[in-house]
């Protein structure tokens, strides 16, 4: 690395977050001005609102707004350097091109590993926060019953529950039945299904058949003690969800959803590719950023940072409009997450060879 690569990462990155760092302020200024009231009516201190709420606040917004300020720092200063024919200078030193945007790639890489990082770690515990705090002083999101549940739990093992209630561990009129290949071998049905510890589970008023070809046995109990692999807030799981979990805890649910043949994990599918997808767009927007700034043009910095803005909205919309039509099962979660990395990819590589000739 030479003197001037370290120029330009520090540019780069120091451009990156001090944007960042202005936006944000903005938004919690925006934002705590909607909540002010909110605060004061619950009592809340200064450290319980920074502490409990706006600490967390920061990594999720900080991610979002990520791809916008990559593209936007990169034009600011590549504009910067244009306009003051310093790129004219490098490249007529001898250096190529594909040199460089060598340092403009080492600092998207570091953007990449942070965006991976704060996607796959640091914000699904912080949304969580947000939602426990949001449930408790502001207005209630979090379900506290749910209905018609019906999963695979563990294979030829179908479980289904009319209603249950997440605080007292309690559902209603439920069903359990169990499957060799594609023929039923017994069914068990209960007024009431308590969960008592791990995968313990107590089935009340309960009727079980049992089938042997053309032949059924009846019996019926008060109580029924079984063991179904599956905690009770796994039966609360929606798309929303899938933000809360890290990689780890995303990747072990999508296999075990994927086993009992959940309905919506498709959503957890689309939430796994879209943080890789969103990591790797660091890369994209680079590209884009350096080949349509480093070239001085009339209109400068201002018609750069403008054509800039419209780009990475619209490769945002994209990335919201194709995430949509994937929770709704008309894409494939692959594809949505990855289709404007793809289509973005294309015209960063196009500007790339126009401007190196």
């Amino acid at each position: 690395m030479k003197k001037l690569d370290w120029y330009i990462i520090k540019k780069f990155l120091g451009t990156f977050f001090f944007s960042i760092m202005l936006i944000l302020s903005i938004a919690i200024v925006f934002d705590m001005t909607e909540k002010m009231d909110d605060f004061f009516e619950d009592q809340l201190t200064w450290k319980e609102i920074i502490l409990g709420y706006y600490i967390h606040f920061i990594p999720y917004y900080a991610n979002m707004f990520s791809s916008l300020f990559i593209f936007i720092s990169v034009i600011f200063f590549t504009s910067k350097l244009a306009g003051n024919s310093e790129i004219i200078a490098i490249l007529a030193s001898g250096v190529s091109y594909e040199r460089f945007l060598l340092p403009y790639f080492v600092s998207a890489s570091t953007l990449f590993v942070l965006s991976a990082f704060l996607a796959g770690y640091v914000i699904p515990p912080a949304s969580q926060h947000l939602l426990t705090f949001t449930d408790k002083h502001f207005e209630r999101f979090s379900a506290e019953n749910t209905r018609n549940v019906q999963m695979e739990v563990e294979p030829g093992t179908i479980l289904y529950i009319e209603t249950f209630q997440r605080r007292t561990s309690l559902g209603y009129r439920a069903s359990l039945e169990h499957f060799d290949g594609k023929v039923l071998t017994s069914r068990i049905t209960a007024e009431r299904i308590r969960h008592d510890s791990a995968y313990h589970w107590r089935l009340e008023s309960y009727i079980k058949r049992d089938f042997d070809g053309m032949r059924e046995t009846l019996t019926r109990g008060e109580r029924l003690d079984t063991i179904i692999p599956i905690e009770p807030d796994e039966l609360f799981m929606t798309a929303e969800s899938a933000q809360m979990m890290t990689n780890p805890e995303l990747r072990a649910y999508m296999e075990r959803a994927n086993a009992r043949g959940s309905g919506n994990v498709q959503a957890f599918e689309t939430e796994w590719h879209k943080r890789w997808a969103g990591a790797i767009g660091a890369f994209i927007m680079t590209l884009l950023g350096v080949t349509m700034s480093s070239k001085k043009v009339r209109g400068g910095m201002g018609k750069n940072l403008g054509i800039g803005i419209v780009l990475t909205a619209s490769y945002i919309l994209f990335s919201t409009v194709s995430t949509t039509f994937s929770v709704n099962g008309v894409m494939s979660p692959f594809m949505a997450a990855w289709l404007p990395n793809l289509v973005f990819l294309i015209i960063g590589v196009a500007l790339y060879f126009q401007v190196r000739r």
